[in-house]
């Protein structure tokens, strides 16, 4: 692992400097920093965003639910079983998630104009404002993460993520997303 200065260490460089010893001799601690700095940002980027969406009284399921509604363009509309299996949740969980999402008039449950038998779920107005607000506040959160970096190493760190993406991807293809 490359020397860093005191001041550019955080918390993982201590960490493995602490276990170095330890660990078997060849493994890559640079590798091993790349997956602890990813793992641990993505857990504090979710953090953030939970805490964001409390703010807003909404939990990281509702929003995802309005944001999948919101995403499919307008009449914004998708059957309880196209969202349950997009947000691998059982029929029990949907319909849980759906009446409280109705009760708060984010959504509406419509009959289907092509199966009586069947309903669709249509986000409201109030919905797609419930999603586009914390969104933005997120984004403007995340932007001041990201100030850490100008425009060119901010490009180039996304072509890195994309390079690991994309490797992990061809590798397991079914994985979860």
């Amino acid at each position: 692992m490359a020397k860093t200065t005191e001041e550019q260490r955080d918390h993982v460089d201590r960490f493995l400097e602490s276990v170095r010893e330890s660990l078997p001799p060849d493994l890559d601690l640079t590798v091993e920093g790349i997956v602890d700095r990813i793992s641990g940002l993505g857990r504090r980027l979710k953090r953030m965003m939970e805490e964001t969406l409390a703010e807003y009284d909404l939990t990281w399921g509702e929003w995802k639910l309005l944001g999948l509604l919101l995403h499919q363009g307008a009449p914004h509309r998708l059957s309880p079983g196209k969202l349950a299996e997009d947000l691998e949740l059982s029929s029990g969980a949907m319909t849980n998630r759906l009446d409280q999402l109705e009760r708060a008039g984010l959504i509406r449950r419509l009959p289907d104009p092509k199966d009586r038998r069947s309903v669709q779920v249509e986000l409201t107005p109030a919905g797609e404002q419930a999603y586009r607000q914390p969104t933005a506040t997120a984004a403007t959160k995340e932007a001041l993460i990201a100030s850490a970096l100008n425009l060119r190493e901010r490009e180039q760190l996304n072509g890195y993520l994309r390079r690991l993406m994309i490797a992990f991807e061809e590798r397991h293809p079914n994985f979860g997303r």
